[in-house]
């Protein structure tokens, strides 16, 4: 007979993956003020291969709506600045010779629309991870009982499975309204 714990800890464990994904998903989301993480995913050409912005330069946010990239080697600048004007960050790189400045702009009306809209799909993207790892859970639960273990286990067990699906939900809940309200604040 196996046990309940085989079943909701691997669901625990997927349900809290699903929202350390989502919030490394929406720090990379651009909220109007500088934040160094919407750096996170850029990849600079570097002797052949591309390598993470932080393994070529030193990325520091000096105000609230600067970044800047001071790259380890003079001939980074050039590489550096290619990989931000070609990705998705939208934002035009100012170099002085010393270091890169991204000025943040302020966002407009519409484009903080679109980026609630953007935030609220990558929270209900998780939420459905959430329910899946749930749906899971009690498949194998229902599938023990034909194995031999007792129903009113199975339904404990269910119980269980839904009181954590429930807290996680919340927890997403809550790191979207955080998302939300940073966005939204001008």
């Amino acid at each position: 007979m196996t046990d309940v714990k085989t079943y909701l800890a691997p669901a625990e464990e997927k349900m809290e993956m699903a929202v350390a994904y989502l919030d490394e998903t929406l720090a990379r989301i651009r909220a109007g003020k500088a934040n160094p993480k919407i750096l996170d995913g850029l990849r600079v050409e570097y002797y052949g291969s591309l390598a993470p912005l932080a393994n070529v330069a030193n990325v520091s946010v000096p105000d609230a709506r600067t970044i800047t990239i001071t790259p380890w080697e003079k001939a980074m600048f050039k590489e550096i600045e290619k990989a931000i004007i070609n990705s998705e960050i939208g934002i035009m790189p100012e170099n002085n010779g010393e270091c890169i400045r991204l000025s943040i702009p302020p966002l407009t009306e519409d484009r903080r629309k679109a980026l609630v809209k953007q935030s609220k799909a990558e929270a209900e993207q998780a939420k459905v991870s959430v329910r899946n790892a749930r749906r899971d859970a009690i498949e194998g639960l229902k599938k023990a009982v034909k194995q031999g273990m007792p129903e009113d286990v199975e339904k404990d067990a269910e119980v269980q499975v839904q009181k954590i699906h429930d807290k996680f939900l919340k927890r997403i809940d809550e790191i979207f309204a955080a998302k939300e309200k940073e966005i939204l604040t001008v």
